[in-house]
């Protein structure tokens, strides 16, 4: 089929088949034991004070809007660096150069266009749900269906991605299998949400983010210190690595034979190793800059501080971290690709997504010696600290589309109790959770980059547009926007295939603006209430 030639613009390495061996000597397991429960017990600790706090449905979805600009800003990074961005760019750089760090340059970019025309909208709009910034100007039952099926969407590409991220990471590290793996990412995070809603959601993030970022931090000064912090230096000597030169030999094949080693190097950090297309890179990076602003998780998180002043804070740090880390993830993955090498990193995880902990086991002295394995567990602790932080965000905002969209706003016609209202959303946790559970062992196998691709074409050529429209346009209406998501979100899946189609990034970012016509007849709902209110 002609379409799937695009599956090289979906950013997807490799399926994750059976691991061929573990990363950690069976005499250093109980170490990776200790460090994970270290980890969990701490967040499980701020879960029991926050449950202490969550009596409200406030409280439940938007932490009872109590969040600072700092440390919302914090939590945004703890909510958007995911598996993919740890655990999957470090393995793209590591095996295909430039065209791996093209995630972190849209991921980054991507901030950008919530700042200048998100944020602070929504905040003035705003209760918990993306189907409340829609009920804004459009018929409110309507609105919020059509938006709570897009946040599940959505949410369950996201979802997919993280909880196959968990159980292999768990796997590798501590010889589980896989399906437990993945019921044990999904055990942790319903006790994060049904106990603690966004409160004990919003500091597991904080903690993973701060976590996170000192990792890096760590690793990358290890990694560049014999360079002299030189940044010529460290480029050069990736050009030089021999390992380097034998993998972009293997990707390119025949043509390799009449180049020189330092072109094999040099072809390492050019674009073209993977995304051959030009317009492969285009599309995908519009899809991962348009795709981000209309992220449900994300845009929960601007509920949950008390002004719009505090909302534009909170995205001025959360670009900071976020891009300081995306510079991080070059050192980590041609760190990786020279010290580790493409070929153990395949052999351990053929996805490339255990490049970084295994960058940490030979900085800390390789797989043999305490102080590696240590380095390893720990990273890699924080990593499936990560991974569960991002399903906890993600099985949140799932929830509250189902419990505050549908059932309180659609079925119940905004008439429960705050009671109520919150039982139905720690109800909605646990369907969510289990049906994550259930998908992530299904979903065995793919490849977690690839898949947030997805999420994001999704929420760029769906979510976005609606948004966008409803917060900026008069003239918008709710046909218009029930339409628009419909189809925004239904090409997703082509009628007939078995699978997702693979070329979602580029038709998804290229044509979403087509999908979307709000129209220019009369609403029936408050057009012009909600013009004067934008400016608010």
């Amino acid at each position: 089929m002609n379409t799937q030639k695009w599956l090289m613009a979906a950013a997807a390495l490799l399926p994750l088949p059976a691991l061929a061996q573990g990363a950690v000597a069976p005499e250093y397991k109980w170490l990776t034991f200790l460090v994970f429960g270290c980890i969990i017990a701490l967040t499980m600790f701020v879960t029991y004070l926050a449950a202490r706090r969550v009596k409200s449905a406030s409280q439940f979805y938007a932490a009872g809007r109590s969040v600072s600009g700092i440390q919302n800003g914090w939590a945004i990074a703890g909510d958007y660096l995911s598996a993919a961005s740890f655990l999957g760019i470090a393995g793209l750089i590591s095996l295909y150069g430039y065209d791996g760090f093209m995630y972190s340059v849209g991921w980054l970019v991507a901030y950008i266009t919530v700042l200048l025309v998100i944020a602070e909208p929504c905040r003035n709009i705003g209760k918990y749900t993306l189907g409340d910034i829609l009920a804004f100007r459009n018929d409110p039952k309507k609105a919020k269906t059509v938006a709570a099926i897009s946040t599940i969407v959505v949410s369950i590409f996201y979802l997919t991605a993280q909880m196959v991220g968990g159980g292999v990471l768990v796997k590798t590290l501590i010889g589980i299998d896989y399906e437990v793996s993945v019921i044990a990412v999904g055990v942790l995070m319903l006790a994060y949400v049904v106990f603690g809603g966004m409160v004990a959601t919003t500091w597991v993030q904080i903690i993973k983010a701060v976590l996170l970022v000192t990792a890096s931090i760590v690793l990358v000064f290890f990694t560049w210190l014999p360079y002299g912090f030189s940044m010529p230096a460290f480029l050069q000597a990736a050009v030089n690595d021999p390992m380097i030169q034998a993998q972009v030999a293997k990707l390119i094949g025949d043509p390799s034979t009449s180049m020189s080693a330092a072109e094999l190097g040099q072809r390492f950090l050019e674009p073209g190793l993977y995304l051959k297309n030009p317009i492969d890179q285009i599309s995908l990076g519009m899809a991962l800059v348009l795709g981000t602003a209309g992220m449900p998780h994300i845009l929960m998180r601007f509920f949950t501080v008390p002004t719009a002043k505090d909302a534009r804070t909170s995205v001025l740090w959360a670009m900071g971290i976020i891009g300081g880390f995306y510079i991080l993830t070059l050192f980590l993955g041609l760190g990786a690709a020279m010290n580790v090498g493409a070929a153990k990193i395949a052999s351990i995880d053929a996805g490339g997504n255990m490049a970084g902990p295994l960058l940490a086991q030979f900085i800390g002295g390789g797989e043999k010696s305490i102080l590696g394995n240590l380095f390893l567990a720990f990273v890699a602790a924080v990593a499936f600290a990560t991974i569960v932080a991002v399903v906890a965000g993600l099985v949140l905002a799932s929830a509250s589309a189902m419990s505050h969209d549908i059932w309180v706003g659609v079925i119940k016609g905004e008439h429960a109790t705050q009671e109520e209202e919150v039982r139905a959303a720690r109800i909605s946790s646990v369907i969510v959770g289990i049906v994550a559970i259930a998908i992530g062992i299904l979903a065995k196998g793919q490849n977690v980059a690839h898949l947030v691709a997805l999420a994001f074409a999704v929420a760029a050529s769906s979510n976005l547009p609606a948004v966008l429209m409803t917060l900026y346009w008069k003239r918008c209406n709710t046909k218009g926007i029930v339409l628009g998501m419909v189809v925004g979100a239904g090409q997703r899946h082509r009628p007939g295939d078995g699978q997702p189609e693979h070329d979602l990034p580029d038709r998804g970012a290229r044509r979403q603006p087509a999908h979307h016509r709000c129209g220019t007849g009369e609403d029936r709902r408050r057009r012009s209430d909600a013009g004067r209110s934008r400016g608010r």
